[in-house]
């Protein structure tokens, strides 16, 4: 039984003990820590060039042609492209086509998926 209790203290002996080293004490028995390293300076801080509002842009930028919108006339419009058929609807169209030209399954298959995508 002694021999149990002599091992525990001598392995939780060195736990207790390893902060020690770190904390400086004075006579009167209060801790005292080391003061902190000092604050590394401030980073330079350059501020940018900010372009003025009201300068004009270079003149690469300049519009130097002229508008062809005159006054009280409105631009023409864009006409967009129209919209793609849906991919099965080509499809459908595309396998229908190489039914009527008597193409076998096979080839009709890759007919409508060559046809789809160049609709």
């Amino acid at each position: 039984m002694r021999k149990l209790v002599a091992v525990c203290l001598l392995c939780l002996a060195p736990l207790g003990a390893g902060a020690s080293a770190q904390i400086y004490t004075t006579p009167s028995g209060r801790s005292v820590l080391p003061p902190p390293p000092a604050a590394p300076p401030p980073p330079a801080i350059t501020v940018p060039q900010v372009p003025a509002m009201n300068s004009p842009p270079p003149f690469e930028l300049q519009n130097t042609t002229p508008g062809y919108v005159q006054q009280g006339k409105p631009p023409k419009q864009v006409l967009k492209k129209q919209k793609r058929e849906s991919f099965d609807r080509r499809i459908s169209h595309c396998l229908d086509e190489g039914a009527a030209m008597g193409l076998g399954p096979g080839q009709r298959s890759a007919y409508s998926r060559n046809c789809a995508h160049q609709r």
